[in-house]
């Protein structure tokens, strides 16, 4: 992530930090989703089956469900 860099229309440094990111299940990782929120990227990561029932079962000590828009990741899938 670090080496992204995305050229300005009107000059200036480049920007390094993109306003939205899609991914896949794999990347679904606790610590994908802390390393995004760390640098205030938005993302749209669906939470793997497995992961979702391990939560659950923890009851209130499974933590949040992570976020997850279904139009948002059906439009990146297009893309």
């Amino acid at each position: 992530m670090e080496r992204i860099r995305v050229g300005r229309l009107g000059g200036g440094h480049p920007r390094t930090r993109p306003d939205h990111l899609g991914g896949d299940k794999a990347y679904s990782s606790l610590r994908n989703r802390r390393y995004l929120r760390r640098r205030q990227i938005k993302h749209t990561i669906p939470e793997p089956r497995n992961q979702r029932a391990n939560r659950r079962r923890r009851g209130s000590r499974g933590g949040r469900p992570a976020g997850f828009d279904k139009t948002i990741y059906k439009r990146q899938e297009r893309s």
